[in-house]
Formats: C-alpha cells, sequence, structure tokens
C-alpha cells in the first residue's frame, strides 16, 4: 500500500480528494474511510475551497471494500462485529459527503464499482468517461449492497435501481449518464479538469446560498434517507454471515466462480 493511500490538493477554489491505491484498483480499507471523513473535515474548514472533488489515482475510481482485508475479518472470532463496525464507518463517510454543506463532484476516472458506486452516488456533481464504469456486484459475492441501496434508489429511483441491484450489471459510462447517475461524460484526460471547472461554477455564487442549497437538498428530498442508510448497514453486516458470503470469499481468495449450490 502507498504510504498515503489518501491525498489531498487544493487548487484555487477546489480540493481535492484522490483515493492513492492504484495498485489495488483504490480498494477502501477502514482506515482509509477515516482518511477520507478528515479530509472531508479539513476541507470544510478550509475557506479557500468552494467545492470538493473525488477521484482516483490510475486507470480506477474505486472498486469498493479491500476484499482481503474483509476475508482476514472473517477468520475473528468477533467478525460480526468487525463487519457490523466496517459497514457504519462506510455509512458514516456517505452521511459526511451528504452533509458536507460545500458540493461535492465526483471526478470518475475509472470503474465504480460496489463501495466506489456509493461514493459516486453521495457526491453532488458526477462527471464521468467511458472507462467509467458502474456497477455493484455484491449479489455476486453472496453478499448485498446494504448501505449503496437507498442512496441508488434515491438518486434515480427504485426501477432503475432495482435492475442494477437485481441483475448485478455493470453497466458503462454512457448507460450510467442515460439513467441519470453520470451528469455528463468527457474523454478520459479532461475529467479532473471539467471538475475544476465545475467547482468554479459552484463558486460564483454567494457561499451561504449554495451551502443552504446542499442543506435544503439533504435535508427535504433526503429527509428519510439517514434512516434508510442505517437499516442498509445492518441488512450489510448481516449478509456476511450468511453461507453465501462465506463461499463468495472463497471463490475470491480461490480465484475461481462461486457455487451457489
Amino acid at each position: 500500500m502507498p504510504q498515503n493511500p489518501i491525498r489531498v490538493r487544493v487548487d484555487g477554489c477546489a480540493g481535492t480528494i484522490v483515493l492513492n491505491r492504484p495498485d489495488c484498483e483504490n480498494a477502501l480499507t477502514r482506515d482509509m474511510l477515516t482518511d477520507i471523513q478528515q479530509a472531508l473535515a479539513d476541507l470544510y474548514r478550509d475557506k479557500r475551497v468552494r467545492a470538493v472533488i473525488l477521484t482516483g489515482a490510475g486507470a480506477a475510481f474505486c472498486t469498493g471494500m479491500d476484499l482481503n482485508e474483509r476475508c482476514r475479518t472473517a477468520a475473528r472470532d468477533d467478525a460480526l462485529t468487525q463487519w457490523g463496525q466496517e459497514a457504519e464507518a462506510y455509512r458514516g463517510v456517505l452521511l459526511d459527503m451528504l452533509d458536507l454543506p460545500k458540493p461535492i463532484i465526483a471526478a470518475v476516472n475509472g470503474p465504480a464499482i460496489a463501495g466506489g458506486a456509493g461514493l459516486v452516488l453521495a457526491s453532488d456533481i458526477v462527471v464521468g468517461c467511458e472507462p467509467a464504469q458502474f456497477g455493484l456486484p455484491e449479489p455476486r459475492q453472496g453478499v448485498v449492497a446494504g448501505v449503496v441501496s437507498p442512496l441508488l434508489c434515491f438518486r434515480i429511483g427504485a426501477g432503475h435501481a432495482g435492475r442494477l441491484l437485481l441483475t448485478s450489471a455493470i453497466i458503462p459510462a454512457s448507460e450510467a449518464e442515460a439513467i441519470g447517475l453520470y451528469h455528463e461524460c468527457v474523454s478520459s484526460e479532461k475529467v479532473w479538469a471539467r471538475a475544476v471547472q465545475l467547482a468554479g461554477e459552484c463558486a460564483k455564487g454567494a457561499p451561504e446560498a449554495v451551502q443552504l442549497t446542499k442543506r435544503m437538498l439533504s435535508e427535504t428530498m433526503g429527509e428519510h434517507l439517514a434512516t434508510q442508510l442505517a437499516a442498509g448497514a445492518a441488512f450489510n453486516a448481516a449478509a456476511h454471515t450468511t453461507l453465501a458470503a462465506a463461499e463468495g470469499r472463497s471463490a475470491f481468495q480461490q480465484n475461481r466462480c462461486p457455487d451457489w449450490g
């Protein structure tokens, strides 16, 4: 793992959080979840920053939670407690993103899968590119996308959400844009630059007005979202205790297709 799995930079009015594990497709560890929350808090306090950009290093945006860390957890006597804490920590990141008064722009430079898809959904504005696939393949790993599911329904409605969740489909960026997951797509080399431009557009509004607008969106349209995310976290943790989840972990470790019996 790189020494700094999360990097933060400030360019003018834009603060950027970079997921920095390119060799692991920016898979999230529990420590990284804490680091993301700290980075959000730091950029909130920085008066220069009017919008926050979230992106990934290398060829991926984020492919979800680190499955090797998850497999190590399964061997622990307190595995259920640990899975519950992981789900709560991930939920905490999404809530912090939703509650952050400053706009968050996802610069999706590559695949956004599982927990990475959730980071996209918790962002206010999303810029994608051709390699930026989107998907929630958790059922094919024997678990559920419990924390992400309410947010997916909130963003695109139950119809599209149900199809994506039940089929575990990984869709191309063009389809993600067509159903409203991505607001626009640009060429790969322009993803971050376009996000910086959008940060500048946000900065043209009065800071207080922009912050109140985001609060209005979170507290009215998403009034029940926090409760739904909490329920989803409980489903997520429970799913990891099933035989299907154990088979999913074994298949991952043995580099084979799962046998669901």
